[in-house]
C-alpha cells in the first residue's frame, strides 16, 4: 500500500495498488432504552429494560444505569428483577425504534450511499469516497454523530478503521457517547491483546471451544495455521486467520441500491444573476460527479433545485436516453435547467445538483485515493 508520503501522481503499477479503506461502524447507545428515556422524562436516569416483565419474557434491551447492575438484552426478565430490584419494565414500541432508526439511515445517506444495517440502532458505513468531499474519516463519524443527537436527542458511538471487523471492535471502546479509531498500523496489535470472546463473530460456543484449544487472545489465534482452524472451525477459519493479523476483506454491501446522488450548498448572501449561479454550482458538479466516477455510477437524470431567499423552492429535471458520458455533460444540462430560472426578482439562497436514474458500470474507473483515517 502507497504511503501518504506519495507523490499525487502515480504510476500505472501504483493503480493497482488497492485503496486503502475507510469503514464507519456506528451503534446507538441503548437504543431502545434510551429512546423510551427521551420520550418519557420521568425515567431518565433510572434501570429501564426494554421487553418482558417481571414475571416473565426476555429484556429486549436495558439502560445503562440497569447494565451497572448486570442485566443485558436477552436476559430471562426474572434474572433481570433478581439482580436488579429497581428494575423498571417498559413495552417496546417498534414503530417509534423504526422512525428513528429512518432519521438516523437519512443521516447516513448525506455522508455514503454505501450503507450496511445491522438492525435498526447499527450500520456499517464506506466512507472511502464520500458525498461531502471529507477526506478525514474521524471528522466524518463526529459530523454524524452530531447530527443524530441533534436530530433525534440521542448518543452514538462509533468506530473508524480500515475493514468492518475492527471498525466493530472500535466502536465499543468508547461507549456511551464515545468514538475510537484503529489504523492499519495499529490493527495487528489491536487485535493481538483482544480476547476472543470479544470478537464480532465469535459467539459463546465457539470462543469456549477456542479457550479449549488454548486459544485465549487474538495471539494465540495469529499462532494457528489455516490448515489447523479450518480444521477445528470449518469456513469459518480462513476468517478467524484473517482477522487474527487485522485483515477482513468484507465489503460494506449496502441493502438497496441508492436512488440519487447529490450535493447542495447555501450562499453566504443571496444571489440574483446567472453567473455567480453557474460559479456555485460548478464546485458541486464536480464533487458529485467525482463520486459517481468513483464509485462506479452512471446516471440517465440530472436535477437542479433552487431554494429561494423566502424559503420556497423549486426542482427541475431533464432525463437523457443514455448515461451522462462525462462531467461536461452533466454541467451543459444542469446549465440548461438553469437557464430559465433567470432572471428573478427573488434572491436565491441555495443551489444544488443530484443525480438520479442510477446504474452500476462495472468498468467505471475508480480513482485510488489515499485518505487518512486520524
Amino acid at each position: 500500500m502507497a504511503s501518504s508520503g506519495d507523490q499525487s501522481e502515480g504510476t500505472a503499477a501504483d493503480a493497482l495498488v488497492p485503496r486503502q479503506r475507510k469503514i464507519i461502524h456506528i451503534d446507538m447507545d441503548a437504543f431502545y432504552a434510551s429512546v423510551e428515556q427521551r420520550d418519557n422524562p420521568e425515567l431518565r436516569g433510572k434501570p429501564l429494560a426494554v421487553g418482558g416483565s417481571a414475571a416473565r419474557g426476555v429484556v429486549a434491551a436495558a439502560s445503562y444505569e440497569a447494565r451497572k447492575f448486570g442485566v443485558h438484552s436477552a436476559m430471562p426478565s426474572v434474572t433481570a428483577k433478581r439482580k436488579c430490584p429497581d428494575l423498571i419494565f417498559v413495552k417496546p414500541r417498534f414503530d417509534v425504534y423504526k422512525q428513528v432508526s429512518q432519521q438516523i439511515r437519512d443521516i447516513f445517506a448525506d455522508y455514503t450511499p454505501m450503507i450496511e444495517p445491522l438492525s435498526l440502532d447499527e450500520a456499517y458505513l464506506d466512507v472511502t469516497e464520500n458525498l461531502k468531499g471529507m477526506r478525514i474519516a474521524t471528522e466524518i463519524a463526529e459530523e454524524i454523530r452530531a447530527k443524530i443527537k441533534a436530530v433525534t436527542d440521542l448518543t452514538a458511538s462509533a468506530g473508524i478503521s480500515y475493514n468492518k471487523f475492527l471498525a466493530k471492535m472500535a466502536s465499543d471502546q468508547r461507549k456511551p457517547n464515545g468514538q475510537f479509531v484503529i489504523t492499519p498500523k495499529n490493527g495487528p496489535i489491536f487485535v493481538e491483546a483482544l480476547p476472543v470472546k470479544k470478537f464480532h463473530g465469535v459467539g459463546p460456543a465457539t470462543a469456549e471451544k477456542m479457550h479449549r484449544l488454548g486459544i485465549e487472545r487474538g495471539a494465540d489465534l495469529k499462532t494457528k495455521d489455516i490448515a489447523f482452524l479450518t480444521a477445528h472451525f470449518g469456513k469459518s477459519g480462513p476468517y478467524f486467520y484473517g482477522i487474527a493479523r487485522g485483515i477482513d476483506n468484507r465489503e460494506v454491501k449496502a441493502d438497496r441500491v441508492r436512488k440519487s446522488i447529490g450535493a447542495e450548498d447555501t450562499f453566504a448572501e443571496d444571489i440574483h444573476a446567472i453567473e455567480p449561479a453557474r460559479a456555485f454550482l460548478q464546485p458541486l458538479i464536480d464533487k458529485v460527479w467525482s463520486y459517481s466516477v468513483a464509485n462506479g455510477i452512471r446516471a440517465k437524470t440530472v436535477t437542479l433545485k433552487v431554494k429561494y431567499a423566502d424559503f420556497n423552492q423549486i426542482t427541475r429535471s431533464k432525463t437523457i436516453s443514455a448515461p451522462l458520458a462525462d462531467v461536461r455533460e452533466f454541467a451543459s444540462l444542469v446549465d440548461v435547467l438553469l437557464d430559465p430560472v433567470f432572471p428573478t426578482d427573488k434572491g436565491i439562497r441555495l443551489l444544488g445538483v443530484t443525480l438520479s436514474s442510477l446504474e452500476r458500470s462495472s468498468d467505471a474507473l475508480k480513482p485510488q485515493l489515499l485518505l487518512s483515517l486520524d
